[in-house]
């Protein structure tokens, strides 16, 4: 028996590669193909890799970017409707060193999978063609053109609002316990090149009830709030605004708060390059006014607080991986003692042929918690986190790795049985 499958598991890898020995002009054209390597850090885009694929089959796709002749690295962001501006930057290197593409295309908010894949792959088959037309594989391209553009463009009658709603419910419970939870948001916003306006209002509330031999224990929290933020474009590398919010928390113990932090922002790359890369630094200072639900530890029951906060956001995206890093500091200024400086950080990095490794970590310094209840919590809201407790400190941390090896070619696409990856071995004998 034992024989029987070692004869199979070397035999294996050999099927069908006799049958090739001779090489065909299909296997001639496939070897001078272009070499392309995709990023697939963006989930959407990974989602279509297998379309993208099938509908351009005439470049190499290869697994490690030190392989490829050129590198395609997507990102996206939201625009004001509520869509994506997505972007593909092309980066040739080897033979191709020195050439560098930006194509941008744009969905819809209501846009299907198949409009955003065709308009996705139609934008990497135009990126791609001047790679294509130095490789000789180029003579067998034949480039159309439509168009898709009406001759008048009708007058916005939103005036570039955009407005969404959402109510969300969920229920569920057996002998011993039960819960419920709802939640609603309604939001508003307008964004133009000049402006960026979001407007947001929402509501929680969560209900836990615990049998417990005899005792019942029940749990309850809510927050409710109004958010507001404005921002104008002053240039490439400025811009001014600020926010303000008006609700309420029973975690946080505060019955009713009110916030306004004017600012202003300082990108030292210009925000045109937002997608690949950012270093922005906020200062904001404002008021606060705090009306508590119980007394705190500092036997108050409401109090108007003056404060400001600093923080700095780094974020890249490369071809050998991607950082997201920011740093901010605040505290309130009649006791500079009451602050808080946290930090937190991503970053994903390809390391060697096939690796890529992950990282996280966060962490604050908290000193700054004005609204803790001055009573002692019971157990059961410190167990049911029903209510904030004091901490200096907080932190988390987060890492992983994957590994791929074979061939550096993955072209083909074959759907059957489904796109699990997973394979096994069935051996019968008689």
């Amino acid at each position: 028996m034992k024989r029987y499958i070692l004869i199979v598991l070397l035999v294996l890898p050999f099927i069908g590669g006799y049958a090739q020995e001779t090489p065909t002009k299909s296997d001639t054209l496939r070897k001078d193909a272009l070499n392309v390597f995709m990023e697939s850090s963006d989930y959407v885009f990974e989602q279509h890799t297998d379309y993208i694929h099938r509908e351009i089959p005439y470049v190499n796709y290869v697994r490690d970017i030190r392989d490829a002749g050129v590198y395609i690295i997507p990102t996206r962001q939201r625009t004001g409707s509520g869509g994506f501006e997505n972007t593909c930057f092309l980066v040739g290197q080897h033979q191709f060193a020195g050439m560098r593409d930006t194509l941008v295309f744009l969905t819809t908010p209501d846009e299907t999978t198949e409009g955003y894949r065709q308009k996705m792959v139609n934008t990497l088959k135009m990126g791609l063609m001047r790679y294509v037309a130095r490789t000789p594989l180029s003579k067998y391209m034949n480039i159309s053109f439509s168009e898709p553009l009406s001759e008048t463009v009708s007058t916005d009658k939103w005036n570039s609002w955009v407005f969404k709603g959402s109510f969300n419910g969920y229920l569920n419970g057996q002998k011993t316990y039960n819960s419920s939870y709802l939640s609603g948001n309604i939001s508003g916003s307008r964004i133009t090149e000049k402006w960026k306006i979001n407007l947001n209002a929402s509501y929680y509330t969560n209900n836990s009830k615990y049998i417990i031999d005899e005792d019942v224990i029940k749990s309850h929290s809510d927050s409710k709030y109004l958010t507001a933020l404005i921002v104008k474009s002053l240039s490439d590398h400025w811009s001014f605004g600020g926010s303000t919010s008006l609700g309420s928390s029973s975690y946080s113990n505060k019955r009713l708060y009110f916030n306004l932090m004017p600012g202003i922002e300082y990108d030292l790359f210009p925000y045109s390059e937002s997608t690949r890369r950012q270093l922005r630094i906020l200062y904001s200072a404002g008021l606060s006014f705090v009306n508590y639900t119980d007394s705190t530890i500092y036997d108050k029951i409401k109090e108007n607080l003056w404060l400001h906060t600093l923080s700095a956001s780094y974020e890249i995206v490369q071809k050998w991986g991607s950082i997201d890093f920011t740093m901010s500091y605040s505290n309130y200024f009649h006791d500079w003692s009451k602050n808080n400086l946290s930090v937190d950080g991503y970053l994903n990095l390809r390391i060697a042929k096939g690796l890529n490794v992950n990282f996280g970590v966060g962490a604050s310094l908290i000193h700054d918690q004005l609204s803790l209840v001055k009573q002692d919590l019971t157990y059961d809201e410190i167990l049911l986190q029903r209510k904030e407790i004091a901490s200096q400190y907080q932190y988390f941390t987060s890492f992983g790795f994957s590994y791929t090896f074979g061939s550096i070619y993955n072209n083909v696409v074959n759907p059957r049985f489904g796109n699990s990856g997973g394979g096994g071995m069935m051996i019968i004998m008689n």
